[in-house]
C-alpha cells in the first residue's frame, strides 16, 4: 500500500508514542534494555516501523524539514535489519531515552 507522508508521519508518530509509552509504563531502564534480550526484541520492532516509514518519505518533504535527521532515522532501521549481531545497544539507548522524545516532539509539530 503507498502511504502518502501525513499517512507516514501519523504512523512514525504513533510507533514513537508507543514506544516511549510502553518503557514508561514499564519503568525500563537503561540498565536493563543494554543487557535483557527480551526488552532488545522489544524495541527493535517500533524502531523498524519507524525508519521503514521515514525512508519512504518523499523527498521533497524530507528536503522542507532538514532539521530532523530522517537519513540517520532511516539507517539505523537498515542497520538493525542488516546487521542486527552487529548492534551497538549503547547507541540504541541513547537513542530511545535521549532522541526519540526530540524526535516525537518533531514529528508532532508536522502532523
Amino acid at each position: 500500500m503507498k502511504y502518502s507522508d501525513q499517512q507516514r508521519l501519523q504512523k512514525i508518530y504513533d510507533n514513537t508514542a508507543k514506544l516511549l509509552q510502553y518503557i514508561q509504563d514499564n519503568s525500563i531502564e537503561r540498565s536493563a534494555l543494554l543487557t535483557e534480550y527480551s526488552l532488545q526484541w522489544l524495541v527493535t520492532t517500533p524502531l523498524y516501523n519507524v525508519g521503514e516509514h521515514v525512508y519512504y518519505l518523499s523527498d521533497e518533504f524530507k528536503e522542507a524539514h532538514p532539521d530532523i535527521p530522517w537519513g540517520m532515522i532511516a539507517g539505523l532501521r537498515h542497520r538493525l535489519v542488516h546487521d542486527y549481531d552487529g548492534t551497538n545497544w549503547n547507541i540504541i539507548v541513547e537513542v530511545i531515552f535521549d532522541e526519540l522524545p526530540i524526535f516525537l516532539a518533531q514529528i508532532e509539530q508536522l502532523i
